[in-house]
C-alpha cells in the first residue's frame, strides 16, 4: 500500500512513545520523522517539509510549548498537535494559546491518535486580515506623524503649545523615532508654515565645511570659494532651521550657534559684517548632551540655550498601541506605490509586529512593512515577516562535547529506557548486540 504524502514530525524524549507513535502512524500510511529534543526538531523543520507536528510538552532543556510557539510563527500553516500527560483545563488552554491546533492526552489509543491527526489536518485556521482601507482612526495626525497613545499625546500637546512662536526647541530621542517629523510638525502646523523649513544633518557634513554650509561664505574666504554664497541659516530666514545630530557639531560651530541664539545674527565665513535673521532653531540629538558636556565636547551654555523647550520623542516600544496605526499607514503607502492597490495584513502578522520591541523604532518598522509589501501577494502574512521578529527559542548554553561523548550519552539513555535490555536497545539503535557491547566498553 502506498504511503500518504503527509509528513509528520514526532518530538518526544521518551523513545517508547516515539516508537509507539511511529508504528501507529505508519499503519495509517503516513511518513514520519522522529526527534528526541526540540533542538533536533528544529533541524528537521528547517530541512524538511513537515505537514503536521506532534510534540510532547515535558522535555529536558526546552519544553514543547516553546516549540509550538516557534512553529506557530515560523510555520503558521502547519497544524500542531500536543501530546500531554496533564489534561487539566488550564494546561489545555495554555496549549491552545501557544498556537497548538489540538492536544491529545496520554495514554491514548490508536483510534484516538488517528482522530486527533485527522482533526488537526482539517482544522488549519484561515488567516484573518486587517484592511488598510479604513484602518483604526488616529486621535492625532501631524503631517506624517500618527498616534493615539498617551506618550504620543504628550508630544502632540507640546507641539500645540510651541508651533506658533519662535522658541528654541531641543528634540531628544533614539535613532528612528521620528525627530525630524516632530520638527516638521512644529513648523507646518503653526502660523509660520508658509515660511522656509531647512533641515541640516550636522553629522553628514564634514567638520571643515559645516560652518560655511550653515552660515555662508564670501568670495576668497577659503580655497574654492569663488563667489559669495548664503548658508542654510540665510535660506531659513523667516522660518525654521532644523539641526539634526547637533551633538556632532564641532566647538567652532557651537560658538557661532551660540552667537546666533544670543544676537539673532550670523556672520559669513570670511566676512566681518553680521546679518540680522529671524529664524526658529530646532535641534535634535540621539546623544546624551549632558555626557558630552562632561567630556568638554559640547558647550554647556549652548545646551541651555537650545533646551528652552525639550520634546522627548518616546521609542516605539513605549507606544506599542500606535503600532497598528503605523502598520496600516505604511502598508497603504507602499501598497499603492508598489502594487497600485491596498494591501491587507493578517491578524497573526499584526500580532508579531505589536509584540516586537523595535530597537530601530519607526524607521525599522517602515522598512519591514516596505519589504513585506514587495514580497506579498496582496496580503502581509507571517511568511513575509523576517525571522528576527518571530519567536526565538533560547537554548541553555552548554559546553561542547566530543562526538564519542554524545554517542555514549545517547546509547546509555536508550539502554536505560529499555530497562537494560540490550536486544531492544540494539534494535532501536539499529546495530547488533556485539556492536552495542563494544560501545558500552
Amino acid at each position: 500500500m502506498l504511503l500518504k504524502r503527509e509528513n509528520i514530525l514526532l518530538v518526544d524524549d521518551d523513545i517508547q512513545i516515539l516508537e509507539l507513535l511511529q508504528r501507529h502512524l505508519k499503519s495509517m500510511q503516513y511518513h514520519t520523522y522522529k526527534a528526541v529534543s526540540v533542538k533536533e526538531a528544529l533541524f528537521i523543520l528547517k530541512d524538511t517539509k513537515i505537514d503536521l507536528l506532534i510534540t510532547d510538552i515535558n522535555m529536558p532543556e526546552v519544553n514543547g510549548i516553546q516549540l509550538v510557539k516557534y512553529a506557530a510563527e515560523h510555520y503558521p500553516h502547519m497544524p500542531k498537535l500536543v501530546v500531554t500527560g496533564f489534561p487539566s483545563v488550564e494546561d489545555a488552554l495554555n496549549v491552545i494559546k501557544s498556537g497548538a491546533t489540538d492536544y491529545l492526552t496520554k495514554p491514548f489509543t490508536k483510534s484516538e491518535l488517528e482522530a486527533a491527526v485527522k482533526k488537526s489536518f482539517a482544522s488549519v485556521p484561515s488567516q484573518k486580515s486587517i484592511s488598510t482601507k479604513t484602518g483604526k482612526p488616529a486621535a492625532n495626525v501631524y503631517t506624517d506623524m500618527i498616534g493615539e497613545s498617551e506618550a504620543f499625546q504628550k508630544v502632540a500637546e507640546i507641539i500645540d503649545r510651541v508651533k506658533d512662536n519662535r522658541a528654541t526647541i531641543l528634540v531628544q530621542g533614539e535613532s528612528g523615532t521620528g525627530k525630524e517629523l516632530v520638527a516638521r510638525a512644529v513648523h507646518y502646523t503653526g502660523k509660520f508654515a508658509r515660511a522656509p523649513f531647512i533641515a541640516v544633518n550636522c553629522g553628514a557634513i564634514p567638520e571643515n565645511l559645516l560652518e560655511a554650509e550653515l552660515f555662508g561664505y564670501t568670495k576668497g574666504a577659503f580655497t574654492g570659494a569663488n563667489e559669495n554664497r548664503n548658508g542654510f541659516f540665510q535660506a531659513a530666514n523667516g522660518g525654521t532651521i532644523f539641526l539634526d545630530e547637533i551633538g556632532n557639531a564641532p566647538l567652532s560651530v557651537q560658538n557661532k550657534l551660540l552667537r546666533v541664539l544670543q544676537e539673532k545674527e550670523v556672520t559669513k565665513v570670511g566676512s566681518q559684517k553680521s546679518e540680522k535673521l529671524e529664524v526658529r532653531i530646532i535641534a535634535a540629538t540621539n546623544s546624551d548632551l549632558e555626557e558630552l558636556i562632561a567630556k568638554k565636547t559640547f558647550r554647556e551654555d549652548l545646551y541651555y540655550r537650545l533646551s528652552v523647550v525639550v520634546i522627548k520623542v518616546p521609542p516605539l516600544r513605549e507606544r506599542s498601541s500606535d503600532i497598528p496605526l503605523l502598520v496600516v499607514k505604511f502598508a497603504r503607502k507602499y501598497g499603492i506605490e508598489y502594487k497600485d492597490r491596498l494591501v491587507r495584513i493578517s491578524q497573526d502578522a499584526m500580532g508579531i509586529l505589536e509584540r516586537y520591541s523595535w530597537p530601530g523604532n519607526i524607521r525599522e518598522l517602515e522598512n519591514v512593512i516596505q519589504r513585506a509589501v514587495i514580497m506579498c501577494d496582496g496580503e502581509i502574512t507571517l511568511q513575509q515577516l523576517p525571522d528576527t521578529l518571530k519567536y526565538k527559542i533560547n537554548f541553555p548554553k552548554k559546553s561542547l562535547k566530543t562526538l564519542r561523548e554524545k554517542e555514549r550519552e545517547y546509547v546509555e539513555k536508550v539502554l536505560s529506557l529499555m530497562g537494560g535490555n540490550k536486544t531492544k536497545a540494539a534494535k532501536i539503535l539499529d546495530i547488533d548486540r556485539k556492536t552495542l557491547r563494544e560501545k558500552l566498553k
